[in-house]
C-alpha cells in the first residue's frame, strides 16, 4: 500500500533555500533590541545532559542553572526547560517544584531509536508516569530511508497517545536524513501523525541543526498553520555555540513564521553550550566589557 500524506508536499529547492539561509547571517541586531532578543534566546533554551555518566548532582546543577542562568541584577529569564532521561525526571521535578521551567524526558531508545516498539513505549509511560511534563521521541530513521513512511507515521501516532496531554517533540536526526526533500516530507509527516514539536537533531550525530534544514523546517509549520490554524513548534538542536548564530535563529523565524513563534511555546534552543555565549554578551552590554567565561557557572 502505498503511504500519502494528507496535504501534497512541495519539494524543496536545495539552492533558493541556502541562499535565503545565508541572507539570515548578515542581518545586525544592536542596543536594546539585542539586549531584548538574547534574554528572549535564553527563555527558549532548553538545558540538557543526556551522557552515560549522569548523576542526580548533575541534574541539580543543571536544574539551578535553569532556574537562575546569571546573577538577578542582568535580569536574565530562566531556561524553558531541563532534558533528562527518564530515570532522572522524578530528580529533576523535585529539584525544579515551583518554576515554570518544563522537564523534559528523551524517550523511545534515544539517541537511535533502533528498539521494538513496546519497549520504546514503555519508556515513553515510565518518563510520564515519573512526571515528565514533555517528551522528546527519535524516529526511526532507518524505516524512513527506506521509504516506509507509514511505520513512522504508526509509531509517532502510538507515541503521542502514550504521553496524553504531554507535548511531544519529534526528533528526526536530520544529519541522516540526506536531502531537505526528506526534511520537508517528514517534517509534514510528523505533524500530521501528531507532534507538537518538530526538532532537528539528538545532538549525538554530525551535522545537527543549520540555518537551512532549519529554514525548512520552520516554513513546513508555517504553511501548516495556514492550511489548518494550528501552530506547531520547531526546536533546532545541536551545533548552535553562539549568541551571534541565535540572533540569526531568532530573525529566520519571525521573517518565515512570525512572531508568534518567537515564543519558547513555539521556538526552542536545544544547545546547552549556547548559553555560555549569551552570558557574555548579555555581560557585556550590560557593563560594557567582556567578562571572563570562568565567572559563570557551567550548563
Amino acid at each position: 500500500m502505498t503511504f500519502s500524506l494528507k496535504g501534497a508536499v512541495p519539494r524543496v529547492d536545495q539552492v533558493g533555500t541556502e541562499e535565503r539561509a545565508a541572507s539570515f547571517t548578515k542581518r545586525s541586531i544592536k542596543g536594546e533590541s539585542k539586549r531584548e532578543a538574547l534574554r528572549l534566546a535564553v527563555s527558549m533554551m532548553d538545558l540538557t545532559t543526556l551522557e552515560g555518566a549522569d548523576t542526580k548532582g548533575k541534574v541539580s546543577q543543571l536544574c539551578r542553572k535553569a532556574r537562575q542562568p546569571m546573577a538577578a541584577r542582568y535580569e536574565c529569564p530562566p531556561c524553558a526547560a531541563v532534558c533528562v532521561y527518564p530515570n532522572l525526571v522524578a530528580h529533576a521535578v523535585a529539584e525544579l517544584e515551583g518554576s515554570s521551567i518544563a522537564v523534559a524526558s528523551v524517550a523511545t531508545g534515544f539517541p537511535s531509536g533502533q528498539y521494538p516498539l513496546a519497549i520504546r513505549l514503555a519508556d515513553v509511560c515510565d518518563a510520564v508516569a515519573a512526571g515528565a511534563t514533555e517528551i522528546d521521541m527519535v524516529i526511526s530513521r532507518g524505516a524512513f530511508l527506506e521509504g516506509d513512511h507509514a511505520r513512522v507515521s504508526d509509531e509517532i501516532a502510538a507515541v503521542k497517545e502514550a504521553c496524553g496531554e504531554v507535548p511531544l517533540k519529534v526528533i528526526f536526526e536530520t544529519g541522516e536524513l540526506q536531502t531537505y526533500d526528506n526534511v520537508r516530507f517528514v517534517s509534514q509527516l510528523a505533524i500530521e501523525a501528531g507532534a507538537d514539536f518538530i526538532k532537528t537533531s539528538t545532538g549525538k550525530v554530525a551535522p545537527a541543526a543549520t540555518l537551512p534544514v532549519t529554514l525548512v523546517m520552520v516554513e513546513t509549520v508555517r504553511d501548516h498553520f495556514l492550511a489548518t490554524g494550528k501552530r506547531v513548534g520547531v526546536k533546532p538542536a545541536g551545533g548552535i555555540r553562539t549568541a551571534k548564530e541565535a540572533l540569526q535563529y531568532l530573525v529566520m523565524v519571525k521573517e518565515t513564521a512570525g512572531e508568534a513563534w518567537l515564543s519558547p511555546g513555539l521556538f526552542r534552543f536545544g544547545a546547552s553550550s549556547l548559553l555560555g555565549d549569551v552570558e557574555l554578551q548579555l555581560a557585556k552590554l550590560a557593563e560594557g566589557n567582556y567578562q571572563s567565561a570562568d565567572y559563570f557557572s557551567k550548563a
